[in-house]
C-alpha cells in the first residue's frame, strides 16, 4: 500500500503530494514609472538659468516626490553604513553604540566597586511587589457536566497516530495539541512518538519522559488513551505505520480544517497519522477544547518516576543550600552552549580563534547554510537588537545589579558553556554559590541519564520551576512553557526576570559608566519584570505568543481553582516546597 500525505494549503484544502506543499504562484510583474515621472519633474522646473543654487535645492526639497527620490538612497547608505560594523572601524568611525561586546572590560573596571558595594542586598522574599488585580470572571462551569456534554460519546471516528518532533517542550507543545485535536475529532489518541533528531540525538519515547499511566488516567472521561495501535489496523497497513494516511498538517491550523478535512478521512479510513507534529493547531479553539491543553499541559504530563525521583532530590538540596534565605533560590536558564553562540552568528571578544571555531561548528552542524551566496550576516546589528545570547558574566553583572549578593543561592539550567574556563569564572567569582545538576548530583545518579538531553533538560526543568526567581536569557520553548507553568503555581505571577537585552548592550557598551549608574538600570530592570511578570492579555487578542503555555490565565483558570492544592500532588512535590510556599 502506498502512503499518502495530504498537505495543507493554508487556503483550507489539500493535496496530495511526496511531502511538501504546492509554491504560491508568483507575483505579477508591476511596471514603475516613477523615476521617470520623478525625472520629468525635476527637468521641468530647472527652465531659468537665473534661478540660484540655494533656490533651487530649496525647490525641490520642498516637494514630497522628489524629497523622497533624494531622502531614500540616503537612507538606504546610512543603515547600510551602521550594519556593517567592521566597514565603520576601517574609515576611522567609532563603532555603533551597543554593537561591540565589551562586558569583560567592564567587568574588570567595575569589578572593585562590585566587591566594595555595602548596600543591604535584595531579600528574594520581597523580590516580588507587584499583585495581580482579580477582576470578576464568570462562574466556572461544572466539569463533570462538561465531560458530559462535549466528551463522552459511545463511539469514536478513529485513532490518532501523532509524531512529535522538537526538544523537550516543543514535544510538550505537540502532546498538548494532540489531545486538543483528539478531542476536537472525537478520536482515540495512542501515545504519541517522538521523532529522533540530529540536533537532540535523544531516542527517548514518551514512557522515558512522561509517566504513561498517569497521562491515560487522568484524561480519561475526556479523550481515550491507548498504548499502542489494536492489531487488526497493523495487521491492515503491514505492521507499518509508515503506510497510514499520513497529514502533513500546515502550521497553526483552524478548527475548521480538522473538521472538514481531516475528520471525514479519519471516520473513512479508521485510523490517520499526523506528521510531523507541533504547532499544527492554532491557538483559537471551542473554550472545551483549550481546557483540554490545560488539562493535559498542568495535570496529564506527569515526569517518569526515574526523572522526579532525582528532580525532588536536586530541589530539596538546592533548598538546604538556601538557609539563609528561607530555602529560596534563584535559577537561570543560560542558553550559552557553543551550538546556540554558532547559531546566532554573534562575535565575542575571542578574536580569530573564535571566529575560526564558530565557523567549523555552523558548518559541521548546518552544511553551508551560513555561506549560501546572497545570505549577509551582521553580528554588529544581531547585537544592538538584542539577538545575542547573554553571556554568564553579563547574567552576574545583571543579578548583581539588581541587588543579589554573593551570598544568593543559583541553580544553572544549561548545557556545555562555552569556554566555561573564561566566561563562567566571572559569574562564579560573583556567585560563589552556584549550583548546576553535575555539581548537586554524584556521577551514579546522573549516569542513566547521560546522553539523553530530554531527560537533562526535565531536571533543569523541575528544578527551574520551584525556583523563588527564574531568569531566562535567550528566549525559545524551555522558558515559554516555564513562565506559564509558574504562573499557572503562583497565582498567576511568572516570578521570572527577563532583561532587556537591548538596553543591555547600550550600557555595557560605556567603558565610563559608574556602578551606581548601573545599579539603577539594574533596578529599573527588575521593576519592569515584576510589572510584566503578573500581566495578563486579553483572550480576544490570544496569538500564537500568547498561549496558554505561555499565559494559561484565565483560561486555565477553572482547572487551577478545581485543584484542592495548587501545589498539584501530580508533581511530585519536593518535601520542604509546602513549608517553603508558606
Amino acid at each position: 500500500m502506498k502512503s499518502k500525505s495530504h498537505v495543507h494549503n493554508g487556503n483550507g484544502y489539500t493535496s496530495e503530494s511526496a511531502g511538501s506543499s504546492s509554491p504560491s504562484p508568483p507575483r505579477s510583474p508591476r511596471r514603475h514609472s516613477y523615476i521617470s515621472h520623478c525625472r520629468r519633474r525635476l527637468r521641468s522646473k530647472v527652465s531659468s538659468q537665473t534661478k540660484s543654487l540655494g533656490n533651487f535645492s530649496a525647490g525641490i526639497l520642498a516637494r514630497p516626490n522628489i524629497r523622497y527620490f533624494f531622502l531614500l538612497p540616503l537612507l538606504y547608505i546610512s543603515g547600510l553604513l551602521m550594519c556593517v560594523g567592521p566597514f565603520s572601524a576601517l574609515i576611522g568611525r567609532a563603532p555603533v553604540p551597543g554593537s561591540v561586546y565589551r562586558s569583560h572590560e567592564i567587568f574588570q573596571k567595575l569589578w572593585p566597586d562590585i566587591e566594595a558595594d555595602n548596600s543591604t542586598a535584595i531579600e528574594l522574599s520581597s523580590v516580588w511587589k507587584y499583585k495581580r488585580k482579580l477582576r470578576e470572571q464568570k462562574p466556572c462551569p461544572n466539569i463533570t457536566a462538561m465531560q458530559h456534554a462535549h466528551f463522552v460519546s459511545p463511539s469514536h471516528s478513529g485513532y490518532l497516530i501523532v509524531e512529535a518532533n522538537g526538544g523537550l517542550n516543543q514535544q510538550r507543545s505537540a502532546i498538548c495539541n494532540a489531545v486538543a485535536v483528539a478531542g476536537l475529532l472525537n478520536a482515540i489518541l495512542v501515545i504519541p512518538h517522538f521523532e529522533f533528531h540530529n540536533v537532540w540525538r535523544d531516542p527517548s519515547e514518551f514512557g522515558d519522559i512522561y509517566d504513561e499511566d498517569h497521562f491515560i488516567s487522568t484524561l480519561e472521561g475526556y479523550v481515550k488513551v491507548v498504548k499502542e495501535l489494536p492489531d487488526v489496523l497493523l495487521e491492515k497497513h503491514n505492521y507499518n505505520i509508515s503506510n497510514i494516511t499520513t497529514f502533513r498538517v500546515h502550521a497553526w491550523a483552524p478548527v475548521s480544517y480538522y473538521l472538514g478535512v481531516v475528520h471525514p478521512l479519519l471516520q473513512e479510513e479508521g485510523v490517520i497519522r499526523l506528521a510531523p507534529f507541533a504547532n499544527r493547531l492554532a491557538m483559537s479553539v471551542p473554550p472545551h477544547i483549550q481546557f483540554l491543553r490545560c488539562l493535559t499541559n498542568y495535570k496529564a504530563l506527569r515526569f517518569s518516576s526515574s526523572i522526579s525521583t532525582l528532580a525532588k532530590k536536586l530541589v530539596n538540596r538546592m533548598i538546604e543550600k538556601s538557609s539563609r534565605t528561607d530555602g529560596k533560590y534563584l535559577s537561570v536558564h543560560l542558553r550559552f552552549e557553543e551550538d546556540m553562540v554558532a547559531f546566532s552568528c554573534c562575535v565575542y571578544d575571542g578574536g580569530k580563534a573564535e571566529k575560526l571555531e564558530m565557523d567549523l561548528v555552523r558548518e559541521k552542524g548546518w552544511r553551508g547554510k551560513f555561506t549560501r551566496k546572497g545570505r549577509i550576516i551582521s553580528p554588529t546589528l544581531y547585537r544592538v537588537e538584542g539577538k545575542c545570547p547573554l553571556t554568564p558574566l553579563e547574567v552576574g553583572l545583571i543579578l548583581r545589579g539588581m541587588g543579589f549578593d554573593n551570598t544568593t543561592s543559583i541553580y544553572l539550567a544549561s548545557g556545555k558553556i562555552y569556554q566555561a574556563e573564561r566566561h563562567l569564572a566571572p559569574l562564579i567569582k560573583m556567585f560563589p554559590n552556584l549550583h548546576t545538576k553535575e555539581s548537586l548530583a554524584n556521577s551514579e545518579e546522573l549516569a542513566p541519564f547521560q546522553g539523553y538531553s530530554s531527560q537533562l533538560a526535565a531536571l533543569d526543568y523541575m528544578v527551574c520551576l520551584f525556583s523563588e526567581v527564574f531568569v531566562t536569557t535567550q528566549g525559545g520553548n524551555f522558558p515559554h512553557f516555564l513562565m506559564g507553568h509558574r504562573r499557572f503555581l503562583y497565582d498567576g505571577h511568572a516570578k521570572t526576570i527577563i532583561p532587556d537585552k537591548r538596553k543591555l548592550v547600550l550600557l555595557l557598551h560605556d567603558v565610563g559608566i559608574s556602578w551606581t549608574a548601573f545599579k539603577e538600570q539594574m533596578e529599573a530592570m527588575l521593576s519592569e519584570s515584576d510589572r510584566k511578570g503578573m500581566m495578563v492579555p486579553r483572550v480576544r487578542k490570544i496569538n500564537r505568543k500568547t498561549s496558554v503555555y505561555t499565559y494559561p490565565l484565565p483560561e486555565c483558570r477553572c482547572l487551577q481553582q478545581s485543584q484542592t492544592n495548587q501545589t498539584d500532588h501530580s508533581l511530585d512535590v519536593p518535601d520542604n516546597y509546602i513549608r517553603r510556599k508558606t
